[in-house]
């Protein structure tokens, strides 16, 4: 078969070897409750106290509360629980484990003169924003049958070869598939690259095989029951190192910036195991793994206030932009079949060894605008809330001019929404002791309210002062479900997550 292989073919097809999907576009946009023990304590209803190193990193102006200067760093134990029900399977899997989430210092100069501005501070201060730590198992009988293939892998990798001309999506001659696998992905991309794999395990058979133009194909797996065993682990996370500058004006104002550096690792891998005694099926085992490697970096600033109505009363605003971020991402692919041929099982693996290295993208993450209230009963304690609200469906991937992720910022914009975010934490005080607690309700960026279902949360916390230093520890727990599809392509059946985050945090703050 004759494939053509100019290099300014990949030069030309640029917008078709993009692998990004609209799951990076919320986990990158998401923020977890992360930070200092008292901080999460109260479910994170800071925006109008400030006066603690992750109160900054929620609204800039909280820094120029502090009346000294100020440090605090926290470690966390995080454990994550997830019940997966896949068709007739149902199965549990934890993960545990240990993180420094926050670190960070505001230094407090005070004016010397009789100057309206009281006061000045800047910080630094750095905090996990998200954690990706998870991994999940969905087992169970597919019996999805709607008179196709469309309950089995093999429909993910139609999907892509439908339309393509064979000579385009399969090896010459004289290639190894291993090379055959490279020179796809860098002709034609990421999606030619998925039918090859389909083609060469003999999932897939074009109807004339001897015709470089065709474009029609047929699966080797017949319509029935499929045993599946779908495994997915992930891990990393994304941060920010903030730089922070405030002031306090008068007795009452208090007005802040931040200017903030992000970052993203993530590892991904998903690995399905497929079975089938479907009469009249040529291939009967399937084993199909992919490995996604994300890294990146952004930025963002952040503008507040907060405003002391009365000794008792205040309010604070806080806007917060979007993170413009430029991201590399990496895969690896293996794919193994056993088929039935003349009556001999047969294995075929595809293993490439080689690393698929995307263009570098840029994803912008929507704008979020949070108002806030307290009251403070003197020293015995406050109560305070919080309310935000971002509009995922504004998410986009850049450039808007290339035509694949126009699509996807189409889909983005219809399958996306705003969602808000409420707040609610309160504290007492008895001599050295405070006890805290705090509730927090996150809507679903998903307009079906179904594919990320709304977080409930609760945290109870209890701190100590020795006076220049404080230690804090709290617990706090949130819950939430999702309907995960296997594939985004193909093989789109769900497997329904419910999700426990539980963390235990200690924190260490002390005055300077």
């Amino acid at each position: 078969m004759k494939k053509l292989y100019l290099l300014f073919i990949g030069a030309l097809s640029m917008s078709t070897i993009y692998a990004q999907e609209i799951d990076d576009a919320i986990r990158f946009s998401q923020d977890e409750i992360q930070g200092t023990a008292r901080f999460r304590a109260l479910s994170g209803a800071f925006g109008a106290l400030g006066g603690d190193m992750s109160a900054v990193s929620l609204n800039p102006a909280g820094s120029a509360v502090f009346s000294r200067s100020h440090a605090s760093f926290t470690v966390s134990n995080v454990d994550t629980e997830n019940n997966t029900q896949y068709f007739n399977g149902l199965n549990n899997s934890n993960d545990s484990r240990f993180d420094i989430n926050q670190g960070g210092a505001a230094f407090v100069f005070a004016s010397n003169n009789n100057s309206p501005w009281r006061k000045f501070t800047i910080a630094i201060a750095y905090e996990r924003t998200n954690s990706h730590d998870t991994n999940w198992r969905a087992r169970g009988l597919n019996t999805n049958d709607d008179g196709n293939f469309s309950n089995s892998i093999a429909s993910y990798f139609y999907d892509y070869a439908d339309g393509k001309r064979l000579d385009e999506i399969s090896a010459l001659p004289d290639e190894s598939l291993s090379e055959a696998y490279q020179d796809i992905g860098a002709v034609y991309g990421f999606a030619h690259q998925q039918a090859f794999l389909g083609f060469e395990s003999f999932i897939l058979e074009p109807d004339d095989v001897n015709n470089d133009a065709n474009t029609l194909y047929f699966a080797n797996v017949s319509p029935g029951n499929f045993d599946h065993d779908y495994s997915y682990f992930a891990k990393g996370y994304n941060g920010k190192v903030t730089f922070n500058i405030a002031t306090q004006y008068e007795d009452n104002l208090y007005l802040g910036l931040n200017l903030n550096s992000h970052f993203i690792d993530y590892q991904r891998t998903s690995l399905l195991f497929e079975n089938n005694s479907n009469v009249g099926s040529i291939v009967n085992s399937v084993e199909f793994e992919n490995n996604l490697s994300t890294t990146g970096n952004g930025f963002s600033f952040q503008l507040g206030g907060i405003m002391k109505l009365s000794n008792e009363f205040r309010v604070g605003v806080t806007y917060d932009s979007p993170t413009w971020y430029t991201i590399e991402e990496e895969t690896t692919q293996y794919l193994a079949t056993v088929r039935n041929d003349a009556g001999s099982n047969v294995t075929q693996v595809i293993n490439p060894g080689v690393v698929n290295v995307f263009p570098r993208y840029k994803l912008q993450t929507p704008a979020k605008l949070t108002g806030s209230l307290a009251y403070v009963f003197g020293k015995q304690g406050l109560i305070s809330f919080d309310y935000s609200r971002k509009d995922y469906s504004k998410t986009k991937f850049k450039p808007t001019s290339d035509a694949f992720f126009a699509d996807q910022n189409d889909i983005i914009s219809n399958i996306l929404t705003d969602a808000s975010t409420y707040r609610l934490g309160g504290e007492y005080k008895y001599e050295q002791f405070s006890f805290r607690g705090g509730y927090r309700f996150e809507e679903s960026p998903y307009v079906d309210g179904l594919t990320i279902g709304d977080l409930n949360g609760y945290s109870l916390g209890i701190g100590y002062n020795f006076g220049n230093t404080k230690l804090d520890v709290t617990y706090d727990r949130s819950e939430r479900s999702n309907a995960t599809p296997l594939y985004n392509v193909g093989l789109v059946d769900t497997a329904n997550i419910d999700r426990t985050n539980s963390n235990i945090t200690l924190s260490l703050s002390f005055n300077i």
